[in-house]
């Protein structure tokens, strides 16, 4: 399902880059409230908004909902662009420092920011230096891409691969990685409960290039060491698999990422990080079957209830 009736969209001009045009999208729920708290929604790669059910579990909690389409994804995405290409995560903080002094504007009650997979690594890289990170209370984490899922050893020497071949061809395509695994479990016309528009986000996913995933890499290398002062919640799937075909495991565990590696890598973003693992979750917690949704929606408004 995609957005209704019950959401409005404000189209970001943002600065040009070596594509052109630039534009990313703010969604809106129709029924925020000016004295009411507020979270921001990051969506991951390959992905964009069409989580409706997710922001009325907001609103019904009592929260206001946004989200922001970044720049190439979804509602963003441009003809002349690459899909979801970027060169360097902070591309993104521009729609997202936007996005966060909009916000602010209609309410002026605290706002959290949350972030499922490469949007979890988006924002927690925006935390430790993005212009409007002093307005944000709480940091909420959705199975956070904070490491990729390849052997540690071979990390760096993918980096620097990554980035000689950025060097000889900016849009150099990494052999195949997407498993189409993931996405048969979630989409409804495979085994998934979920509608959603397969141009913004395919089954397959989008070609990768190698100046995304030296991106990538060095947005995870950037928060080693780091120590967030705001409190931060840590949600992930209980297991993680790697079956290269579907199987009903596929929609009770994490296949795209590595849970380990979150939990490893996420006690150490601050001085206060709570984990939470949520059993039968998926990779995106919230696409989880509606017992297990429910339980991670629980858990997660339980925390901010704290913060």
């Amino acid at each position: 399902m995609d957005i209704n009736d019950d959401f409005m969209t404000t189209t970001l001009a943002l600065k040009d880059d070596y594509e052109g045009t630039v534009v990313a999208t703010l969604v809106s729920a129709k029924q925020n409230s000016s004295h009411q708290k507020s979270v921001l929604y990051i969506h991951g790669y390959v992905d964009y908004f069409f989580q409706t059910h997710t922001a009325e579990a907001f609103l019904e909690a009592g929260y206001n909902f946004y989200v922001v389409d970044l720049r190439k994804h979804g509602h963003s995405l441009m003809e002349h662009q690459h899909p979801n290409y970027c060169r360097d995560i902070r591309e993104y903080y521009e729609e997202i420092t936007l996005s966060i002094e909009m916000i602010k504007e209609r309410s002026s009650e605290p706002l959290y920011l949350l972030g499922h997979s490469t949007g979890g690594l988006i924002a927690s890289n925006y935390m430790i230096e993005g212009d409007a990170r002093s307005q944000i209370e709480a940091l909420i984490l959705n199975s956070p891409f904070l490491e990729i899922k390849f052997p540690h050893i071979l990390k760096r020497p993918l980096y620097f691969i990554s980035e000689g071949m950025h060097r000889l061809d900016v849009f150099a395509k990494v052999p195949e990685m997407f498993s189409a695994v993931y996405g048969k479990s979630v989409h409804k016309d495979f085994y998934g409960e979920w509608d959603y528009d397969l141009t913004w986000k395919p089954i397959h996913g989008f070609d990768i290039y190698y100046s995304w995933m030296a991106a990538i890499i060095r947005a995870q290398y950037r928060l080693h060491g780091v120590h967030m002062e705001v409190p931060i919640l840590l949600m992930h799937a209980e297991r993680s698999s790697n079956k290269k075909q579907y199987s009903e495991e596929a929609k009770r565990s994490d296949t795209v990422l590595v849970v380990k590696d979150m939990r490893r890598l996420g006690v150490n973003l601050g001085k206060n990080v709570t984990l939470i693992a949520v059993n039968d979750g998926m990779h995106d917690l919230f696409l989880s079957k509606f017992e297990v949704r429910t339980s991670a929606f629980t858990q997660m408004f339980s925390w901010l209830q704290c913060h």
